[in-house]
């Protein structure tokens, strides 16, 4: 049989396909949060995970015939899983730049960080925080600073009114409060 229809994928591509790509000649954003939240993931798969998948594994391997040792396939699969997710993860890390939405504390104008509640046409209120690509949370109101929302708000103020544009057309948006988290 053909190798192309027994080989698994071992391509990053399905693992990046989930995480929306970091626009050309940007930065990689990231509250301290997010940062912290990534780091211990990253942690706890080199420390806690893999070690026991590769344990594991060895026993498996110690068991004699692998072709039909479902402890091995799933192991192996389970520590390739692994091994990408470790790789996405720390060059995901080494492109961030930890941005503290702390610093804007007491400001009106929307940045990084910024939890901002805003009105639509409709009348219908929306509270967002804008943060990291990695961090989004659409529904716990986490929306990405590359995101239109969040795009179209930045470097307004409250009791602004901004134009989103959406598949629908345009939309007005009017911001009713911008806060930050407390140093």
């Amino acid at each position: 049989m053909n190798k192309a229809f027994v080989k698994e994928s071992d391509d990053e591509d399905d693992l990046d396909a989930a995480t929306p790509a970091i626009p050309a000649g940007t930065k990689n954003y990231m509250t301290p949060d997010g940062h912290r939240r990534m780091k211990e993931e990253l942690l706890r798969l080199i420390d806690v995970d893999r070690p026991e998948v590769v344990r594991i594994v060895s026993w498996a391997a110690s068991n004699g015939d692998r072709s039909e040792n479902g402890d091995y396939i799933y192991g192996k699969r389970r520590l390739r899983e692994i091994d990408r997710r470790i790789r996405f993860l720390t060059k995901r890390l080494d492109l961030a730049e930890v941005v503290d939405p702390t610093v804007h504390h007491g400001s009106d104008q929307i940045y990084f960080g910024a939890t901002v509640t805003y009105e639509n046409q409709a009348g219908v209120e929306h509270t967002v925080t804008i943060v990291g690509i990695d961090e989004l949370d659409p529904l716990n109101g986490k929306i990405s600073w590359i995101s239109p929302v969040a795009r179209a708000l930045t470097k307004a103020r409250e009791g602004d009114s901004v134009t989103l544009m959406t598949p629908a057309g345009p939309d007005e948006l009017t911001i009713l409060s911008v806060s930050y988290p407390s140093p």
